[in-house]
């Protein structure tokens, strides 16, 4: 399997200095010293349990959130009750990229999936202030956002072209690259988040995915056994953002 489709575990190191020491977050990890230092001084790091609400639809976006582990669900609401995932958040990124685009609030809700995460939360003016400061840590900014907008335009083609296995493996791929361990917590629930369809269509899902001998599932935990066959299942549909990742951000 080609890295290019995942994104890498190890980031280019910043220069060791006790004012900016190593970042988590690879996009953090991937400016340049002097782009990360309009940052550094503002950083704080902060952690997340599991269903952590991150932020709500309407709230407005005082800070964002540089994960440099766990998962970040985005997730759209329908009749008030009902939510689906449009999208995934991990250490390659951050949460609160609207007010890149002028958007002073959140469009979506944000909560901890899967794992505990930490992050590092820096409030929005430090932001807005830097990227007016510097061009080329706005258009590194920029870049993750066209990136993240790729990765939920592929969501929509999945769910409109793909049967449900594929999308399922597509999501199972999604959390594998963000989590720590190839034994991933998948509830049920979960995967109606992600799939939109009821529990036995998950279930036949998974039982299609673990014929196959491309994942084991257990109770509300999945284990991939073999990812490059989740990557032929998925199609497509996966692996452009993450090959887009590595071409626009190094």
């Amino acid at each position: 399997m080609s890295s290019i489709l995942h994104f890498p575990g190890t980031a280019p190191q910043v220069p060791p200095s006790a004012a900016a020491p190593r970042p988590g977050n690879r996009l953090l990890a991937r400016l340049s010293p002097d782009d990360f230092a309009l940052l550094a001084p503002h950083l704080v790091p902060v952690s997340f349990a599991v269903g952590d609400v991150i932020t709500r639809a309407g709230d407005p976006i005082d800070s964002l959130c540089f994960f440099e582990q766990g998962i970040a669900g985005v997730l759209d609401t329908l009749d008030g009750d009902r939510s689906y995932a449009v999208g995934l958040l991990g250490a390659e990124g951050f949460v609160g990229w609207p007010l890149l685009l002028g958007d002073a609030r959140s469009p979506y809700d944000v909560t901890m999936r899967a794992e505990h995460g930490r992050a590092l939360r820096i409030p929005a003016e430090a932001v807005l202030a830097a990227a007016d400061a510097s061009a080329t840590l706005r258009l590194a900014l920029l870049r993750f956002v066209q990136i993240f907008m790729l990765q939920m335009g592929r969501t929509i083609v999945s769910s409109l072209a793909h049967s449900i296995e594929r999308r399922m493996a597509r999501w199972i791929l999604l959390y594998h690259d963000r989590v720590q361990a190839d034994e991933i917590c998948m509830t049920h629930e979960e995967f109606r988040l992600m799939l939109g369809v009821r529990r036995s269509s998950v279930t036949d899902a998974l039982h299609r995915l673990e014929e196959e001998r491309a994942i084991r599932a257990l109770r509300a935990r999945v284990v991939v056994n073999d990812r490059a066959k989740l990557i032929a299942l998925a199609g497509d549909t996966y692996g452009r953002p993450e090959e887009d990742y590595v071409r626009l951000l190094g």
